[in-house]
């Protein structure tokens, strides 16, 4: 009585029909910027509002139209660029628009 044959066939076995090996190359390819690092941005909110979304878990929008529900520390972000625009109208009094005034 004789064995059945080998699935796993030895390699060491030169009259072995199978079990070689093949390397499969690919290159890796690296993004210098993570999806949605754009977006990555502390947005002005009202404080009360921040409170808020923390304890009902609802989103906020930010001055420049973004909603979103607040759950990174801003310090760790640049400020948006359009939020602060926004809020320097504000503070001079401008109608919402980019205040270049002292610069």
């Amino acid at each position: 009585m004789s064995l059945p044959p080998d699935p796993f066939n030895d390699p060491r076995d030169p009259n072995s029909t199978g079990g070689g090996t093949a390397t499969i190359e690919r290159q890796e390819e690296r993004q210098l910027i993570e999806p949605g690092d754009a977006e990555r941005f502390a947005h002005y909110v009202r404080k009360e509002k921040i409170m808020e979304s923390a304890l009902t878990g609802e989103p906020v929008i930010a001055l420049c139209g973004k909603v979103w529900v607040p759950g990174r520390d801003p310090n760790k972000f640049p400020v948006c660029p359009d939020c602060k625009a926004i809020y320097e109208g504000l503070r001079t009094g401008g109608g919402g628009g980019k205040d270049d005034g002292g610069k």
